[in-house]
């Protein structure tokens, strides 16, 4: 794992200068830089495989192709066995020189054949070409910026792993109000756009080729190509070949020449990674759960099925027990991510990551299972969605009308009350603006009286929800809930979890590994029908009675829990005081997109609790957070 930066213009050992720095976190073990006339590729290296061979960029055997890799290339060895079998000669047991030569025999097209998470820049001198690609799920990251339409542009063309340390090197500071609206929406800012004037998320599954001044995006790999026919007879076949897909995976995602570990909740995703790890190695297993330490914060434990499951699989099992200090621990997190983001979730990801990297460099975890088979209500409510639009329009406009009244908004925004109101209440509109309704963050009664003026004429022409609505409806699904799926494998998977993932984990020099985030996984997935998936009206239904032979029962007929945290108490009670100054503050940046009356309500509803408004409250406490820190810093790197 690595953190790559570059670029194409003058000055270029000035550039890496700027951003290296910004990276070292990411690879505190090594740095390599390749410069050559206004052209600069660096990397920072944490050491997992061939930690004395691997130094970067690599190149091929005559030097004219250099590479920098960020991830993990985990068919490696039969790319590096099938290429020494056609002549070519490696110098290390890296994957990053497999991409060297793997280009020089295929080109841009054998980045195809890669499994893997990663993003890469290589340098082809004969042809003056520069390709940076990512993953086919984004779950690494990279950012890019062009000199095009720049007065008195020293580049052409710029990239880094991380937002902080290209915005760094271009000097940019103040977020753009589009970006500002798409995140109070989505509680992230979705790619391709950043936070930033001119700087650009690769968009997953993209191959960037710049070239003589020409840059071009293209698009090797899209998930919403369609589902191929299904190789199975009957479900139990089904079955059959799902675990052995899936131990296969996981067994992929075991190779390392560090210690390796697992992020272990007890839920069903997590435990079914568990459950392979035993079957394919019979070494020491390390897992790591972390709880709550306050009475009143028990609903949200899962360190009792996390133990049992750990027991169960005989793993060497690491228990955290958290009573965090919110006031230092959101500044680390804003100056983690290097952008705002209000995923509560993010503070038990920073936290076990911190836990886990003192006994590991590697930790596998179960992000993607619910994407990919089912895992969240939202999904049951699609499913529900099509018989409810069935009903006479007047009969859901009643049932509307009476939710909003008489349903009452629940201590938890995301509770089964607060699902069932926003089904009845949004449920005479299209499919799409249903689903919109569960999976954004402003609310209706906001209308433009919430704004200000001058921040609504800014964002005038903006939808921050027009990408998504185009992805629900040309996704190939046969079914409501296909389409709710395809529109978080696209959005929510890379844009919130996996970016969550990459950047808490790497603050703390750890690697975090993904394996329902195979695309071969994904396939399989998609191949199996609404029904199947669900086995009727359970979520992740397929893969419950997949792994019947596998889990002990008390997971299998476990509820989901998921990084949940309660932060509507916490915000009421050992936020408040953090809450109020930020959103009281004369200089805030809030001040700037909302009447401050406004805000001064929703803090006034929350904290009384007759509302809920813990997800826009916090939206608003870590975008605060994130602009003091860096005010604060007066640099974008991170603080360790």
């Amino acid at each position: 794992m690595c953190g790559i930066c570059g670029v194409i213009g003058s000055e270029p050992a000035e550039w890496l200068d700027r951003m290296l720095p910004a990276l070292r976190h990411r690879g505190p073990d090594d740095e390599g830089r390749y410069l050559s006339p206004g052209v600069g590729i660096g990397a920072r290296r944490l050491q997992v495989i061939d930690p004395q061979g691997g130094h970067q960029p690599m190149s091929n055997e005559t030097g004219t192709v250099r590479v920098a890799l960020n991830g993990e290339i985990y068919n490696y060895r039969e790319l590096q066995d099938e290429l020494m079998r056609k002549g070519h000669r490696f110098s290390s047991h890296c994957d990053t020189e497999v991409l060297a030569h793997l280009y020089e025999e295929e080109g841009t097209a054998g980045v195809k054949r890669l499994r893997g998470m990663f993003a890469f820049a290589l340098w082809d001198s004969e042809r003056e070409t520069l390709l940076l690609a990512r993953d086919r799920m984004g779950i690494k990251p990279l950012y890019y910026a062009t000199g095009e339409g720049e007065a008195g542009a020293r580049f052409h063309l710029a990239f880094s792993s991380e937002l902080p340390s290209l915005a760094c090197a271009l000097d940019r500071s103040e977020p753009e109000p589009e970006a500002l609206l798409d995140y109070l929406t989505w509680l992230y800012v979705p790619s391709p756009r950043t936070l930033y004037r001119g700087i650009e998320h690769l968009l997953p599954g993209c191959l960037l080729q710049y070239r003589l001044g020409r840059i071009e995006i293209l698009r090797y790999a899209a998930l919403d190509e369609p589902a191929g026919k299904p190789t199975w007879s009957s479900m139990a076949e089904a079955r059959e070949q799902f675990i052995e897909l899936f131990r296969d995976t996981v067994k992929a995602h075991l190779i390392s020449d560090v210690p390796l570990g697992l992020f272990l909740s007890g839920g069903l995703d997590s435990s079914a990674i568990l459950a392979m790890m035993r079957q394919v190695t019979s070494g020491t297993i390390r897992t790591f759960s972390i709880g709550y330490a306050a009475p009143s914060d028990q609903s949200y434990n899962e360190l009792a099925r996390a133990r049992a499951v750990a027991n169960h699989f005989d793993s060497a099992h690491t228990e955290a027990i958290l009573s965090p200090d919110h006031a230092t621990l959101l500044p680390c997190l804003a100056a983690a991510m290097g952008e705002p983001f209000a995923d509560s979730a993010a503070i038990p990801t920073y936290l076990v990551s911190e836990v886990a990297k003192l006994s590991v460099t590697v930790a596998l975890s179960g992000i993607g299972g619910d994407e990919l088979f089912g895992g969240y209500p939202r999904y049951l409510g699609m499913r529900a969605l099509g018989p409810y639009l069935g009903l006479p329009r007047p009969v859901r406009s009643a049932l509307s009308s009476l939710a909003t009244r008489l349903l009452p908004e629940g201590t938890d925004g995301r509770d089964q009350t607060g699902r069932l109101k926003r089904f009845l209440r949004f449920g005479t509109g299209e499919p799409v603006e249903q689903y919109l309704s569960w999976t954004t963050f402003i609310p209706p009664e906001w209308g433009t009286e919430a704004f200000e003026p001058e921040f609504l004429a800014r964002i005038s022409g903006h939808a921050p929800s027009a990408r998504s609505r185009v992805l629900f409806q040309d996704w190939p699904g046969e079914t409501l809930a296909d389409r709710a799926m395809g529109l978080d494998l696209q959005t929510y998977l890379p844009d919130d979890l996996l970016r969550m993932a990459d950047r808490l984990s790497m603050v703390h020099s750890l690697e975090l590994r993904v394996p329902f985030c195979d695309h071969r996984l994904l396939a399989f997935a998609k191949s199996l029908s609404t029904a199947a998936r669900f086995d009727g009206w359970h979520l992740k239904g397929f893969l419950r009675a997949a792994l019947e032979p596998w889990l002990p029962a008390f997971v299998l007929e476990g509820p989901k829990q998921g990084f949940r945290v309660p932060l509507a108490r916490w915000l009421r009670e050992d936020l408040r005081e953090l809450l109020q100054d930020h959103l009281t503050a004369a200089s805030g940046l809030f001040r700037r997109i909302l009447r401050p009356a406004y805000v001064q309500w929703l803090m006034d509803e929350h904290l009384s609790g007759r509302r809920n408004f813990t997800d826009q409250l916090y939206a608003l406490l870590m975008l605060e957070v994130w602009m003091a820190r860096r005010i604060e810093n007066h640099d974008y790197t991170v603080a360790r």
